[in-house]
């Protein structure tokens, strides 16, 4: 048979930290110990009452396809989750349960992208949101933004970036990679911005719940003409179930369940029946005293990572990462990456993998490891006696 190839697939990159975990992976298995500050994946194993849910619903043996949308009580149990803890209003009938935040993205662009669409993403932002648009023959325009404005796009960037194609932003809060946070006033003002211009504003949130000195929050706390984008994988500990969901603005509905039938029939049925012990006291309760620890871990590895020189102009506000300038010790992140995996046995994340905008400069430092191993790390790395 003779390959054929879209046009499409030339621009899309692979995902760097990926083969970095593969790498790390090999030298595990050739006895190794590799410290992982790579991966934005908690250590913490999904909480007991989650798998005890799935695993009686497993027993029934019933596990047939949902409704596209979701299973009607988990829906409903997320709209009770925005009201009680978040204090939004927000109608079950605008969430749609996902395949994971990606399954979420990815029908929120394809209800809005025509070809030739251009969308304004943060620059350094996380990767799959570019390629996704480009999946849908939108392009994405990069929205350079650095530690001055906590690596957030502001409605000036927003105003002076906007062309005659552009169709909306991404924007995220908490952010990965660098895990800042856009308040309630920030969010408005962007939604203004594109509003003003008839554009499209989506929110990625799916690292809420993971906040540091202060409350969770969400964007429909003010507005609910945006799209927003959530996932079970982060606050509440389920990476591997694939589980998400987005709320989409009224009016999206019947459109976004067409192609939610036709591109997933609907997300994992197990997983969604874990899900609906996601909010019950007792898991909150788990999840609350978790994030309390990554609290600790990010005050520990923070003044860790500054005395061996790496520069963290803006601190993380939220999410489990830190994202710091390494331009004292390297010339190139991905470089700088390479040895502290070979060499070390710590892996991290370069910055290529999140955009072009100074991204040899930078490195995503996970703290998704326990504190002990955190601090090993930083000795490890100190022991390489790095400088330029």
């Amino acid at each position: 048979m003779t390959s054929h190839f879209a046009r499409r697939l030339a621009d899309i990159q692979p995902f760097h930290v990926m083969e970095l975990l593969r790498r790390a992976r090999e030298l595990e298995a050739q006895g190794c110990d590799i410290i992982h500050m790579e991966v934005g994946e908690p250590d913490f194993s999904t909480p007991p009452p989650m798998v005890e849910a799935a695993t009686r619903f497993l027993a029934t043996g019933d596990v047939q396809y949902t409704a596209a949308l979701g299973l009607p009580r988990l829906r409903d149990a997320i709209a009770r989750f925005y009201h009680d803890h978040l204090k939004a209003d927000v109608a079950p009938e605008r969430i749609v349960v996902t395949p994971g935040a990606s399954g979420a993205l990815i029908l929120a662009l394809a209800a809005t992208t025509d070809p030739g669409d251009e969308w304004l993403l943060p620059d350094p932002g996380y990767p799959s949101n570019r390629h996704i648009v480009r999946s849908f023959e939108g392009v994405a325009r990069a929205l350079p933004v650095d530690a001055a404005t906590r690596y957030q796009p502001t409605p000036g960037q927003l105003g002076a970036a906007w062309s005659p194609r552009t169709r909306g932003i991404v924007v995220a809060s908490p952010s990965n990679p660098t895990g800042t946070l856009l308040d309630a006033s920030e969010l408005v003002a962007l939604r203004d911005a594109v509003r003003a211009r008839a554009g499209t504003l989506i929110v990625d949130e799916i690292y809420q719940g993971l906040t540091y000195g202060v409350d969770a929050s969400t964007v429909l706390q003010s507005v609910d003409d945006v799209f927003v984008v959530n996932s079970f994988s982060k606050y509440f500990g389920m990476t591997g179930w694939r589980l998400g969901w987005l709320v989409v603005p009224a009016g999206y509905e019947r459109e976004i369940e067409k192609l939610a039938q036709h591109f997933f029939i609907s997300a994992s049925t197990p997983a969604q029946h874990a899900a609906l012990a996601a909010f019950a006291p007792a898991t909150i309760e788990l999840l609350e005293a978790r994030r309390a620890e990554f609290a600790v871990r990010r005050d520990t590895l923070l003044p860790a990572l500054r005395e061996l020189g790496f520069v963290v102009a803006a601190e993380p506000q939220g999410a489990f990462y830190i994202y710091a300038d390494v331009s004292r010790l390297a010339d190139d992140s991905a470089a700088l990456a390479h040895r502290l995996i070979e060499e070390a046995g710590v892996a991290a994340t370069p910055g290529l993998d999140f955009g072009d905008h100074e991204s040899r400069r930078h490195l995503r430092i996970a703290y998704t490891t326990r504190a002990e191993r955190l601090l090993e790390a930083a000795e490890r790395i100190e022991r390489l006696h790095l400088s330029r």
